[in-house]
Formats: C-alpha cells, sequence, structure tokens
C-alpha cells in the first residue's frame, strides 16, 4: 500500500469533532445543493446525505481494517465523488430549467451540438474562456475533495470517538427508510438522493446499448387502413400542411400574463384566417416531453406510437410501423418533410418515409444567418411555398401535398430572432434579409433575465407570419394542423405548467371542421381546458377526420361560422 495522507492527530475530541464536522458539513454540501430558480445557479439544503452516511460507514469498515486510505485510494475517491457532484448538478438543475429530468443518452448525444451552437452564438474567446474555467473549477473541486476525504480518513482512524460515532452514523443511515421517492415532503432531514438517477440512467443505457436488454415493448399502432376521402372537396384534394410549433405549449393559455402578452397576435390570426375563407377550431393534448426532444413528440403524432420514454423511440425508428407519411404517400400525396433545423446526417429518418427531406442545406436559403437556427421561419415557410405549395409555379407537380414543418424561431433561447418581412418574394432570395436586420437580431442582449420576453416574441412572431401567409399566399384547398412539439422550457413555461400543448386546425371545408369538433375541437383558436389525451390520440382523431365522412349530422356543428368561400390568395404583403 502506497503511503497515506497524514495529518495529525487531533489533540482532543473537541479538535476531533471540529476536524470531522467541519469535512463531513463539505463533502455533505456537495451532495445536497439544489436549484436556485430560474436559473443555472445553486444554493445551500440543510439536508443531509444518504449516499455520503452510507460512505462513512463503509469507510469506518475499511480503516478498522486496512487502516487509513492511500494517496492513490484517496485520489480515486475524489475523482468519484467529483463526479457524483456533476451527476447531482444535473440532477437538480434539468428539472429547473428544462422541465424534466436528466437523460444521459439523449443529452449526452446532443450536448456536440449544443458546443457547436455556443461555438457560432458567442465569441470564440468566451468559449475557450469559460471550457479554461470550467476545467480548472473542476481541478480545484478534486482538489478540495481530496484533502476532505483525506481529512476524513485521518479522523475516522482515531480510536476513542469510534464507537458512538458508528451508532450514530447507522442510526442516521436506517431512518432512510422513511423516505418516499414520490414525495419530497416525506424525506425527514435527508436530500433527494442520487442513487436512483444512476441507477436509472444506467438501466436507459443498458437497454439501449447492450444486444438482448431492450425489453421495452411498443404500444399498438393506430388503424391506417381508411382513406382520405375526408380531404376531398369540390376544388379537388387539399394540400395538408403540419406545422411543429417549436416550444408552443399550453402554458401561454393557461398563465394570464402570457395569454395576455399574445393576445393582440392571436386575434391577428384569427382574422386573418377569416379573411382568407377559411375557419379554425382548436385542442390541447399531452405531448410526451417537455421543454426539448421535440423529436419524441414528432414521433409520437407521426406514427400514434407512445414515445414518452426515449428507448421506445429509439426503438420504434428501427421499426417498419405505418406513419401518417407513408399513409399519404399509399394514397397519392407527395410527402415532404421540411426541416431547416436539421443540421446533421439522420439516416434515421428514413423510418418516416418522406419522398423528400429537405434539411437545412437541402431548403435552398440563401440570406443571412440568424444564430444557430439560422433561417427564420418565415423565410423557410416562404421556400416550402415556392418550392412544394404553389399550385401556380411552372412545372408544379400537381399530386396534393403533405407537408411536415418542424419550426425553429421559438426555441431557446428565442434569441435571435429574424424581423418579418412583409415582401415574401424577397424572403426566397439571397437579399432576405439586410444587414442591419441581422446585426440588430444579433445584438440583442442575451440575459436569463429576459426568457420569458424574449419567448413571448418569438410566439408573436410566429403568429404574425403565420396570418400573413394564410392571408395571402395559401393555396385553396388547405388544412394546415399547428400543434406545439412541447411546453417552453421551464425558464419561459413557469413552474408547475403541464405537458399539455395546444392544436388547431385551419381550413375552409366546414365538414372537415365539423367532424373535428365531434372528436373533440371547438371552434376558435382557444383550446379547451381538458387535453383530447396524449399525442398519439390525435393521431388516431386525424386519421378518423381525414377519412370518409359519416353521414349523419354533427352536433353542434351549428355553432362554428365558416366566412364566404369566395376569397383567392391576395399579392404578398398587400
Amino acid at each position: 500500500m502506497s503511503a497515506a495522507l497524514a495529518p495529525a492527530a487531533p489533540s482532543s475530541v473537541v479538535a476531533w469533532l471540529l476536524r470531522f464536522g467541519l469535512t463531513f458539513a463539505l463533502l455533505n454540501t456537495l451532495l445536497t445543493f439544489e436549484n436556485r430558480w430560474p436559473g443555472f445557479g445553486v444554493h445551500y439544503m440543510p439536508r443531509l446525505s444518504f449516499e455520503l452516511c452510507l460512505a462513512v460507514v463503509a469507510l469506518m469498515a475499511w480503516i478498522a481494517w486496512r487502516g487509513p486510505l492511500s494517496r492513490r485510494a484517496t485520489a480515486v475517491l475524489a475523482l468519484v465523488f467529483v463526479a457524483l457532484v456533476v451527476v447531482r448538478y444535473a440532477n437538480v438543475t434539468a428539472p429547473a430549467v428544462m422541465g424534466r429530468p436528466v437523460n444521459v443518452y439523449w443529452d449526452g448525444r446532443h450536448a456536440a451540438g449544443l458546443l457547436r451552437a455556443a461555438l457560432q452564438t458567442l465569441p470564440t474567446w468566451q468559449v475557450v474562456t469559460a471550457l479554461a474555467a470550467l476545467s480548472l473549477g473542476l481541478l480545484a473541486l478534486w482538489w478540495l475533495v481530496r484533502t476532505a476525504i483525506a481529512s476524513l480518513s485521518h479522523s475516522l482512524a482515531w480510536p476513542r470517538p469510534r464507537p458512538w460515532l458508528l451508532a450514530t452514523v447507522v442510526a442516521l443511515t436506517l431512518s432512510f427508510a422513511a423516505y418516499v421517492p414520490e414525495r419530497r415532503d416525506t424525506r425527514w432531514f435527508f436530500s433527494l438522493p442520487i442513487t436512483p438517477t444512476l441507477l436509472h440512467q444506467g438501466t436507459l443505457l443498458a437497454q439501449v446499448w447492450l444486444p438482448g436488454q431492450r425489453h421495452a415493448a411498443l404500444g399498438a399502432s393506430p388503424t391506417f387502413a381508411g382513406d382520405l376521402s375526408g380531404l376531398v372537396s369540390a376544388r379537388g384534394p387539399a394540400d395538408v400542411l403540419l406545422v411543429f410549433a417549436e416550444s408552443y405549449g399550453a402554458s401561454t393559455f393557461d398563465q394570464p400574463e402570457q395569454a395576455q402578452a399574445l393576445q393582440a397576435s392571436r386575434q391577428q390570426l384569427a382574422d386573418a384566417i377569416h379573411t382568407g375563407g377559411r375557419a379554425v377550431v382548436s385542442a390541447r393534448v399531452v405531448a410526451p416531453t417537455f421543454g426539448g426532444a421535440s423529436w419524441l413528440s414528432h414521433a409520437a403524432l407521426l406514427s400514434g406510437v407512445d414515445t414518452s420514454d426515449p428507448a421506445d423511440h429509439d426503438l420504434l425508428l428501427t421499426s417498419q410501423r405505418p406513419t401518417l407519411v407513408s399513409h399519404f404517400a399509399h394514397r397519392g400525396y407527395r410527402t415532404v418533410g421540411w426541416m431547416p433545423g436539421l443540421k446533421r446526417p439522420w439516416p434515421e429518418g428514413s423510418f418516416y418515409g418522406f419522398e423528400r427531406l429537405a434539411d437545412d442545406p437541402a431548403v435552398g436559403y440563401q440570406g443571412r444567418d440568424f444564430g444557430f437556427w439560422r433561417i427564420p421561419d418565415q423565410a423557410a415557410m416562404a421556400l416550402l411555398h415556392a418550392q412544394e405549395l404553389d399550385r401556380r409555379a411552372p412545372g408544379h407537380d400537381q399530386r396534393p401535398r403533405l407537408a411536415v414543418f418542424p419550426t425553429t424561431s421559438s426555441h431557446a433561447p428565442f434569441h435571435p430572432l429574424a424581423p418579418f418581412v412583409a415582401d415574401w418574394s424577397r424572403l426566397t432570395g439571397p437579399d432576405a434579409y439586410s444587414a442591419d436586420d441581422a446585426r440588430a437580431a444579433l445584438s440583442a442582449p442575451l440575459n436569463i433575465s429576459q426568457t420569458v420576453p424574449r419567448f413571448l416574441e418569438s410566439l408573436r412572431y410566429q403568429n404574425t407570419w403565420m396570418a400573413d401567409y394564410l392571408r395571402h399566399l395559401a393555396p385553396h384547398p388547405l388544412v394546415m394542423v399547428i400543434v406545439g412539439d412541447h411546453q417552453a422550457p421551464a425558464l419561459a413555461s413557469g413552474a408547475g405548467a403541464s405537458w399539455d400543448v395546444p392544436v388547431h386546425v385551419v381550413s375552409d371545408d366546414p365538414a372537415l371542421l365539423h367532424r373535428l369538433m365531434a372528436r373533440g375541437f371547438i371552434p376558435g383558436i382557444t383550446p379547451g381546458p381538458r387535453p383530447l389525451g396524449p399525442m398519439t390520440q390525435l393521431t388516431r382523431v386525424l386519421l378518423e377526420a381525414f377519412g370518409a365522412p359519416t353521414a349523419h349530422e354533427v352536433p353542434g356543428a351549428e355553432h362554428l361560422a365558416m366566412p364566404p368561400r369566395s376569397h383567392a390568395p391576395s399579392a404578398p404583403g398587400s
């Protein structure tokens, strides 16, 4: 055994208590801090660490058998302890910032993407400084923990207080039996432990990585056997535009302050829908994710399979399950995945079966970049319309379209935000935005205290460009489905927000809207207070509404006021 770290033996019980107490308090604080909401900071919490109490008992047994720890053992234990501190930080910060527990598999896979976003958003010197500070901070923490563990080891090696200390620590540890994980208010004097997080994440990684260990059973898929005759009117089959609105959650309706801040832009959108000869019905559904991981909602709606467990999502993409995309393709639709936020190869995306999958480079944006999510939503919509939805364009394939468009401009941190452009035709060329437009957006302050105002401004921008598109450009017939992918992170949606997201269906076909009303939708742009069910329920509702209409009259249909259907899109910007 290599030489042990050997601080001087305590001269008295008081000196021993002082050394042991300070050392234990330091290590305990590092494993029991809580998040200081809102933000990424932490604060002291006067609780005990269950894992540290167990570690003290184990260390006492080791010292009684082999003596104080060696330098090498102390250094290794310090590394393990620092790793636990990092896990603790992630465990208390992720729910406060993202509104969901940390997920090592999915969050780890996208860590490189977040780093690339930081490299493009911040000056290089700031990134280098931050990484250097982080490295030095972790090194300093390791040294501090190493010193504390060595001191604790030699405190426990002093024989006089050992029996009563052992009895005290064992009693505290056994009292942890009163802890109820599901109820944080029953912890007594113990902090929320780290061990369940480690076990859960380890199990998840084993299910994903180890052959034969993944036992996740996918739920049943909905029936995709029906036709799409419910989308056919006197003008022919309708194009379907499915917009996954980033971070668009029900908190924007449920929180009075947010609802008031968005009231004017929502009225603008409602007026544009009516002016364009259309009507809107709305509902809410429960998203399978919160604060991020949009792909879980995309997969749930497009497949009708529950993806609230990320392992199930991963398994789903390796399957041959039918989707709304394949359903429309088999019935003569051209299917388009319009994904300006997709910046990396996505081979697993072949599961959906899009005839055309347009990622960031493929959408053809030539304008100036606006941060990491460089293509503003309005510009992406202008390009989608010009390339796929404009039936008057030369050489347009006359097949109806199913276009799936996940937006990005309302993605956290909701910055930078491009200005609205009245001339849509300008957005398809290199002069989409001026240098002053980009400079003003990029120079806007990025302050965590302004998260909610920036979030609301991004949704006002969304309502504005959607209103203008529906008023001036949208083809007839068109069914536009707008569904939130998840609530915004808790920094924007607030503490205790539900997992509900709104869904709006805009159409000039009253029969289609009546069928949706029969299945829980209500007229107007404000959804009802109760969700239809999970996101997968919306898949089934849309399949039924898009299918062959029933012959009977829909109760309550008289409450849907349809504007005259003679309106045609006018010139952009008029």
